[in-house]
């Protein structure tokens, strides 16, 4: 299959979440700009500001009158990176999507090869960071358990050092925007969809200005969103902890019983210390059961209540000003 032979220039539509990236905003858009300038695709951007707090909304004001291809997608504050990523997904209109960051890691120089492995017929492109050297030893440790644990609880695979650096055809994106849930966790959902994928290793780009945005507190965060989103295993291993201490109940009942079939119950010496510890185990599994299940009874009451996945406050080049992006039954 080669989806070049189609006669009718593609659309691509390129989506950028940004926050707080004002020194970062216009080196980017002009190396952007170069790497796609001689591709036989017509282009489009869509910048989605995620509520920041500099001068980052008058900048992509400026690249908008400057470049017709820029949309803007102010967000009425910062939702976080997927639901940044899931509002230019709903307004880009392209034939093909490519998602990156703003702030030069993700390497714009990729994206003719992966539109070469698009028209060869694959329907997602994913990337892969592969040069880690860089990063502190607790995020590389913290990253490598993250993926070994949801690879073996969940039922997707998804894969270590993924980036939300990809191409999607706009079938992909199409089922994609069908599933709204309020918490994302956008590289597993992609992954779930199933569709022909290819991966690129990259090795990151230098960051062209500013600090990584994901703190401490927002991987946390994402981490729990994957987890209790693709897998019931925390549910399973509770009720497989529960059973455990079940079965040791029965043997202490019939290791108890003996005593007194054979007539020496006298030899029964009050076991305080032993009654209290196992009180204490089983009262923490029970908390910690019951503690999984609040979460994920959290999880649906977030669901449920159907809120917008964002808000977008405004939205450049749209003939709506003020808008939102409300979750699809």
């Amino acid at each position: 299959m080669n989806r070049g032979d189609a006669g009718q220039m593609a659309t691509v539509s390129i989506v950028i979440p940004v926050y707080n990236e004002e020194a970062a905003l216009e080196p980017f858009h002009t190396e952007l700009a170069k790497t796609i300038g001689s591709l036989p695709f017509s282009f489009d951007f869509y910048y989605v500001d995620d509520g920041s707090t500099d001068e980052t909304a008058g900048i992509l004001r400026r690249l908008s009158e400057a470049d017709s291809r820029v949309h803007a997608i102010r967000l009425s504050r910062n939702f976080g990176h997927q639901a940044a990523l899931t509002a230019g997904l709903d307004h880009a209109s392209g034939d093909i999507l490519i998602t990156l960051d703003a702030d030069g890691q993700h390497p714009p120089g990729l994206i003719p090869q992966m539109l070469d492995l698009y028209q060869s017929g694959c329907d997602i492109v994913l990337t892969q960071r592969i040069d880690e050297g860089e990063q502190s030893i607790f995020k590389r440790g913290s990253s490598a358990v993250f993926y070994w644990l949801l690879n073996r609880l969940g039922d997707t695979h998804i894969l270590p050092g993924a980036a939300d650096f990809r191409l999607m055809s706009r079938e992909v994106v199409d089922s994609l925007k069908g599933m709204r849930e309020y918490h994302r966790f956008l590289r597993g959902m992609v992954a779930w969809l199933g569709y022909r994928t290819v991966i690129i290793p990259y090795v990151p780009s230098p960051r062209i200005a500013g600090s990584s945005k994901y703190s401490l507190r927002k991987m946390v965060r994402l981490a729990m969103d994957a987890v209790f989103s693709f897998s019931l295993a925390p549910l399973q291993i509770g009720l497989t902890l529960g059973l455990f201490f079940f079965v040791l109940a029965i043997v202490e009942v019939i290791y108890v019983l003996s005593f007194w079939v054979r007539g020496r119950a006298d030899l029964l010496a009050p076991g305080w210390s032993s009654l209290m510890f196992m009180i204490l185990i089983v009262g923490g599994v029970l908390t910690t059961v019951l503690g999984f299940i609040g979460v994920y009874v959290g999880y649906i009451f977030q669901e449920v209540k159907g809120r917008p996945v964002y808000v977008a406050r405004k939205s450049e080049k749209t003939e709506s000003q003020e808008s939102s992006q409300e979750r699809k039954p």
